[in-house]
């Protein structure tokens, strides 16, 4: 179901809040992560605690007002690289985009607004991590977004593994507070989404995804989008603190760079958000900080 037609004041609103709870939301990651680098025991991570470099951009030659954002990057001890990033663009769809997109087809206009985040840890045992959330309208509206949970090594690599299996639980809470079939039918998107076809394999061990929600409560709607951050940063924080001791070899290293190449893949392949991006004339070095610092393909 969708809403009807909105208010141009309303809307605007509806805009303005979805912004400031992403930037808000970037802005508490942050401190969590800036947290985990000072807490680093300095025999397994030495040198100085790592912090986030902010770096803002406008969309567009700078000709017109087209939205922009900040790419926020950290290569630090403990995330080898992290990407946190916030954008609110908006303009026109090219002709060919605009027919592959939700309400477009008639109208090319649309706004976006959300977050991205992929972290890269330097220890082995401590899983890599995605998160988006985002606000898309054209003629229509909806928000998507998700978790999703990428460890390195192979004996984490099943739901059932502890640390999977906590992400999910914060991940299921977050949905069974807004919908009874929310968890299963996110964590199976999740799954069919974030699947390597041509490996036949799994990028991860999965979470949550979800894309053009719009039950006609736009309220309801941004308080799970809302949650997904919270239970984000209710688990991954956690996973991180218990895991980033753990001493590792060589050749833990070695496969945890083999499984980013898989990660590489993927986002290249076939990540719809870095396809919108580039399409729409996002930030390249934003939108591409989503590789991994270093993999092998062996």
């Amino acid at each position: 179901m969708a809403d009807a037609a909105i208010a141009p004041t309303d809307l605007e609103a509806r805009r303005e809040a979805a912004r400031i709870w992403f930037e808000t939301l970037r802005d508490r990651i942050v401190a969590a992560f800036h947290a985990l680098e000072d807490a680093a025991d300095p025999s397994l991570f030495p040198g100085e605690a790592g912090r986030f470099e902010l770096t803002p951009w406008r969309r567009g030659d700078g000709s017109e007002d087209l939205g922009g954002g900040v790419m926020g990057v950290m290569r630090g001890r403990v995330f080898e690289k992290v990407g946190v990033h916030v954008s609110t663009v908006y303009g026109e769809f090219s002709p060919e985009f605009r027919q592959r997109v939700r309400g477009a087809a008639d109208d090319p206009r649309f706004f976006a607004t959300g977050l991205s985040l992929i972290a890269h840890q330097r220890n082995p045992h401590v899983p890599a991590v995605h998160m988006n959330t985002r606000f898309i309208t054209t003629t229509v509206s909806w928000f998507g977004g998700g978790m999703d949970l990428n460890p390195t090594q192979d004996y984490q690599r099943d739901k059932s593994f502890e640390d999977s299996a906590e992400f999910h639980a914060a991940a299921k809470a977050a949905c069974d507070a807004h919908g009874a079939d929310y968890y299963a039918r996110f964590d199976k998107w999740c799954d069919e989404y974030f699947w390597l076809k041509h490996r036949a394999e799994p990028r991860g061990t999965g979470g949550i995804f979800y894309d053009h929600l719009d039950t006609g409560d736009h309220d309801a709607d941004f308080a799970f989008t809302r949650d997904v951050g919270e239970a984000f940063l209710k688990a991954y924080p956690a996973i991180v603190t218990k895991r980033m001791g753990q001493a590792w070899t060589d050749e833990d290293r070695r496969e945890q760079l083999i499984r980013r190449g898989r990660y590489a893949e993927f986002n290249l392949l076939y990540d719809r958000g870095t396809k919108f991006g580039l399409e729409t004339g996002g930030n390249v070095d934003s939108i591409l900080s989503s590789m991994p610092p270093e993999a092998i393909w062996p």
